[in-house]
């Protein structure tokens, strides 16, 4: 018999289920590459320092913490700001939809699951919807 004291399990994060730092990181790097080197990301590319190293970091270590895993970025920086951060750069709903795109090509060609690239891109395009900053 369960005792109706115990508490449920708890249920796996996102970046539990992703895989981990390794996943995350192979993710973020997928993500880069295709912005680097596919012609329909290059609204969004234009938007990003000529190297991507420490853009790269930065995701990785903001979306290590966003997933439910270590906040590595916070430990770095504080509180993302995300939406004050963003602010100096054109974000239109071209430029969300190219990330969108973007980061859903990379969850694919990294193998998660299609529940959670469905579930992870829902989230995904809340934020990325929330950083427009310009009409259109």
């Amino acid at each position: 018999m369960t005792d109706p004291n115990d508490e449920a399990p708890a249920q796996p994060t996102a970046f539990e289920l992703v895989g981990g730092e390794a996943r995350v990181r192979e993710l973020i790097d997928r993500f880069y590459d295709l912005m680097d080197l596919e012609p329909e990301f290059a609204g969004i590319r234009a938007l990003h320092p000529p190297t991507l190293e420490g853009s790269r970091d930065k995701f990785f270590w903001f979306l290590c913490g966003w997933l439910g895993g270590p906040d590595h970025y916070i430990s770095r920086f504080g509180h993302p700001r995300l939406r004050a951060r963003h602010l100096p750069f054109t974000i239109a709903s071209s430029e969300r939809d190219q990330w969108l795109r973007c980061m859903a090509w990379a969850m694919e060609d990294v193998g998660l699951s299609e529940p959670l690239r469905e579930r992870l891109l829902h989230s995904f395009f809340e934020t990325a919807d929330w950083m427009r900053n310009r009409p259109g």
